[in-house]
């Protein structure tokens, strides 16, 4: 056969002779997630090589899965695979065996991105939204239905790649948003809000880049684990939902979004902990491998003139009330 398709079997499939990590449906979890689940395998038998023979590489690779955005390397011959069988009895080595690693890139699979990220503080009032027309802008035609209001009628959410109208046009939204600054710790709520009327994102996932990873997190509402990176400064965490808790990312409807969130606390490292300049703020944010359009980095919340980046509010606080009791024994 001059072209062969090769589908990958469901989980449930009960062929005979399946190879291992064999049916994941075209479906495979990050390996920091879930290991096991996190490759796939098939056999493919060309024609019978007895007596003389000629095979060909195979040329023109391309990877489905199950869209656009992955482009794979030449094929390379590599050392013959080799694997049990006869239920685990004997090795079997096959006569030659090549690889191509294919890889993924948003800007291929999308013809424009699908999440901005927009940021807020403590201690600043100004909140820095998703740069306008992030996924693209709001058609200037209002009979058009690509987007529709909490107002429009509910006819139009079956349409296809329907929003709802915002000025970023991004089916989904991240939001960094920190709270407060302890004497050792500082909390931060991390939210992912689903725009799109006509998708849910199961086992979603969202690996977030920033400084403040390099010291010990708790997160209360998702699971969480550091990746470890090569050439990248800052530390890079990787989301994911609890089971049976949020692993649904649901989708949006005429009464409201979808959305998950956690609470995040940090431990400070008294050498780099910051708040000027945006520190406190993440550099890049990713959801299911989709990089998230960021705000420019002169819009980011910032410190008044004159604050203290190691003050915690509570003392600030306290300060004040000292100040306030000592005034009104004067007073008296």
């Amino acid at each position: 056969m001059q072209t062969p398709e090769i589908v990958d079997l469901m989980p449930n499939s009960r062929s005979p002779n399946l190879p291992e990590n064999c049916c994941r449906g075209g479906l495979l979890a990050a390996s920091a997630i879930n290991p096991a689940e996190s490759s796939s395998a098939f056999d493919i038998v060309v024609g019978n090589l007895q007596g003389k023979f000629s095979t060909n590489m195979p040329v023109n690779l391309t990877l489905l899965a199950p869209g656009p955005g992955y482009t794979c390397s030449p094929v390379q011959e590599t050392q013959p695979t080799v694997s049990l069988v006869d239920g685990g009895i004997r090795y079997e080595q096959v006569f030659r065996t090549w690889k191509s690693t294919c890889t993924y890139s948003s800007y291929l699979a999308n013809k424009t991105p699908v999440c901005c990220v927009s940021m807020s503080t403590f201690y600043s009032p100004h909140i820095t939204t998703c740069p306008l027309c992030s996924c693209g802008c709001r058609p200037a035609d209002k009979k058009t239905f690509s987007c529709i209001s909490g107002t429009s009628g509910s006819e139009f959410i079956n349409a296809l790649d329907t929003v709802r109208c915002t000025d970023h046009m991004c089916p989904l939204r991240v939001h960094w948003h920190v709270k407060t600054n302890y004497i050792d710790h500082w909390r931060v709520k991390l939210t992912v809000t689903n725009l799109n009327y006509n998708r849910n994102y199961s086992n979603w996932n969202l690996v977030v880049n920033h400084p403040g990873f390099s010291q010990p997190a708790t997160t209360y509402s998702f699971n969480t684990t550091l990746l470890h990176t090569d050439g990248i400064s800052d530390d890079v965490a990787l989301f994911w939902g609890l089971d049976y808790y949020n692993t649904e990312l649901l989708n949006a409807d005429m009464d409201g979004v979808g959305s998950v969130s956690t609470e995040i606390l940090l431990a400070k490292d008294r050498k780099t902990f910051t708040l000027h300049n945006g520190w406190a703020l993440p550099r890049t944010i990713y959801f299911a491998g989709e990089n998230c359009v960021m705000p420019s980095p002169e819009t980011y919340p910032m410190l008044p003139n004159g604050s203290s980046t190691h003050r915690p509010l509570h003392n600030l606080l306290l300060f004040i009330i000292i100040f306030y009791v000592n005034f009104k024994l004067l007073r008296s």
